[in-house]
């Protein structure tokens, strides 16, 4: 069972606000060829409506009559608002970017509300599973597995996390792992959907991992005897014309310890061997009646 995938980013909103003020100017701007008309005392009532010109704090700010204000207060004193707050308040934002399929920025304001560290352990529990499930688009999935963990490190019966860790093992491959998240999941809610359908799928990749494993030992078994066999029926000599003595290599020697030997002696820069078949008959020809020594 997967998750859709996102649709491709939407054009930057932004970038269109933007670009609306060079055919569409600001309705509320100030006019250098009427200064003399705001000179007037309505207009310097107007004046006083924004904050760079005003010459007294108001003791009470209405965000209808002073939106500016409003908005910069909004700014200064947003740190000291409650971290719970302050967490929430990223967790919704983050939502409104994953509706987007912006997953990206939603991660960095889950992120962001879970540095606040507040104390409500549901709210935190939330922001880990939602980053878990923007990090699962992005694919990211080690990401989200880790963060589905921190969460049921919080609230071991959050069916979410339980969830969401179940799809990320699947996809890691992790089909043991994957049927035992399932397991502890259903015993949360015996009939939840997603879970026995994940149970079902995991318990057969599973079962088809291991059927895999046992014949690749099977296989490599098979070729290890085979090489084997190999060597014992190969024989590798060298021969010693001077004396008209042959060598027997042992099958595990390597060339520089066959070419450290001191009978043996290299021709025109190149290493020879006698290389047969022990059983052969070309093999018990060619040995009869010569003397051969064990190379220790």
């Amino acid at each position: 069972m997967e998750w859709p995938k996102p649709d491709a980013a939407s054009e930057d909103t932004m970038d269109s606000f933007l670009e609306k003020f060079q055919s569409q100017p600001y309705r509320g701007r100030f006019h250098k060829d009427r200064w003399e008309e705001m000179e007037t005392e309505a207009w310097i009532g107007k004046f006083e409506k924004f904050p760079l010109f005003m010459k007294k704090a108001l003791s009470k700010i209405d965000p209808k009559e002073n939106p500016d204000l409003a908005c910069l207060q909004s700014i200064i004193f947003y740190d000291e608002q409650p971290p719970e707050e302050q967490a929430k308040t990223y967790k919704d934002e983050g939502n409104e970017y994953f509706k987007k399929k912006d997953y990206e920025k939603a991660v960095i304001l889950y992120t962001e509300g879970l540095k606040k560290k507040c104390a409500d352990p549901d709210l935190n529990v939330v922001l880990y599973t939602n980053r878990a499930a923007a990090q699962y688009y992005l694919g990211n999935f080690r990401s989200a597995l880790n963060d589905v963990t921190a969460a049921r490190k919080l609230k071991p019966c959050h069916l979410k996390a339980v969830v969401r860790g179940a799809l990320c093992h699947l996809e890691l491959k992790n089909f043991a792992e994957a049927v035992n998240w399932c397991d502890e999941g259903l015993q949360i809610d015996a009939k939840e959907k997603k879970l026995l359908e994940m149970r079902i799928k995991a318990d057969r990749l599973k079962r088809t991992e291991q059927r895999d494993v046992r014949k690749a030992k099977l296989k490599e078994k098979k070729k290890q005897n085979q090489n084997e066999a190999l060597l014992q029926a190969i024989k590798v000599y060298f021969e010693d014309e001077d004396r008209a003595e042959l060598y027997q290599v042992p099958p595990k020697s390597t060339l520089l310890q066959v070419l450290q030997h001191p009978r043996y002696f290299v021709k025109t820069l190149t290493p020879a061997f006698l290389v047969c078949v022990k059983s052969s008959p070309f093999c018990r020809n060619y040995l009869r009646g010569r003397k051969v020594h064990q190379v220790k």
